[in-house]
């Protein structure tokens, strides 16, 4: 093979590439231009050389233009290189354009930076600013179903609430979510069933819950209006002041018991220690009673006690005890 044909079909292929990415770029500039949102074929080629996906801007570019909303493709591939979703993005400004509220595309792309990995989006918080969202008091998903209150008279209250809120878009940015909502709604509920006289005055109003706990400005802080707050059920609960009562009774009762055990101890030792202290004395009687007959063998050597003497000092304790058995009674025959 010549080198003249080698090279014209190098040159061919070339040609035949340098066309098929002319193309791959102009059905893209046409497709924008035709929309009346202009991108030029160098903005497309430095896009795709940055690996944005240049198809993608344009689409988004051509979907806020045909609505009447001018978003430089600068900005977009900006915010495609920050994270954001384009296309949800445009969608909700052209929502919120729709809706009359006021949304610039930096916020808009804050929102959905905002809201990226959260389940959540920029478009429902859009939707959400136009058609309130109810919020359930407490999340069943937390294992809960009921607000449980203990009015002054000790009975339990059992309330669900439903909050109704708006997306605040000023606010959405930095703003507490849902999560502190409805703590803040349950933290207005027992407070005002706790300082409620009565289980009967909440069953009898219920509305002085919500109007209560709206006066406080729960939405202060968060990402939402509060618009109202609905009480959906009340119940009476457990009797709270009588199982509190009763087990102050029960501790009353313990404390009392181990004190009386305390005294019973107390008193079982000192009887030990009387009854050692007998014994002691006993053994001292016993001790200084075996020192007769010693002192008595000494007075014989010495000549100091005498046999006549000995006898009558036996005689004498004869007779004492011969007295003794006459005066003890006698005892019953079995």
């Amino acid at each position: 093979m010549s080198p003249k044909l080698i090279v014209l079909i190098v040159a061919a292929v070339l040609a035949l590439a340098a066309f098929l990415w002319f193309v791959k770029f102009f059905f893209v500039w046409l497709r924008a231009a035709l929309a009346g949102a202009y991108v030029s074929p160098v903005t497309l080629i430095a896009m795709n050389l940055r690996q944005v996906p240049y198809s993608l801007v344009v689409d988004a570019r051509v979907t806020a233009k045909k609505a009447g909303i001018d978003i430089s493709i600068d900005e977009m591939e900006a915010h495609f290189l920050a994270g954001g979703s384009l296309i949800p993005t445009v969608q909700a400004i052209i929502a919120a354009q729709k809706a009359g509220i006021e949304l610039f595309w930096q916020r808009a792309c804050a929102i959905d930076l905002a809201t990226k990995g959260s389940g959540k989006s920029v478009v429902e918080a859009v939707r959400t600013s136009v058609d309130p969202k109810v919020i359930d008091c407490p999340n069943p998903q937390a294992g809960r179903n009921t607000i449980d209150g203990v009015a002054k008279d000790g009975i339990q209250v059992k309330v669900k609430a439903r909050v109704t809120v708006r997306t605040n878009l000023d606010r959405f940015v930095g703003g507490a979510k849902e999560d502190t909502i409805i703590a803040r709604v349950g933290e207005g509920i027992v407070t005002t069933i706790g300082s409620a006289e009565s289980y009967k005055t909440v069953l009898e109003s219920p509305d002085s819950i919500s109007k209560t706990v709206l006066k406080r400005g729960l939405d202060v802080g968060t990402a939402f209006e509060i618009l109202s707050i609905d009480i959906a059920d009340v119940d009476v609960g457990e009797n709270v002041g009588a199982k509190l009562q009763e087990a102050q009774a029960e501790a009353n009762k313990n404390m009392a018991q181990a004190q009386a055990e305390i005294r019973r101890a107390a008193a079982v030792a000192l009887e030990q220690e009387m009854r050692a202290r007998v014994q002691e004395m006993q053994a001292k009687v016993v001790e200084a009673q075996a020192q007769v007959p010693l002192a008595m063998a000494e007075a014989f050597r010495k000549g100091n006690l005498g046999v006549m003497d000995y006898y009558r000092m036996q005689n004498i304790e004869a007779d004492s005890e011969m007295r003794k058995t006459i005066a003890r009674p006698e005892r019953p025959s079995q």
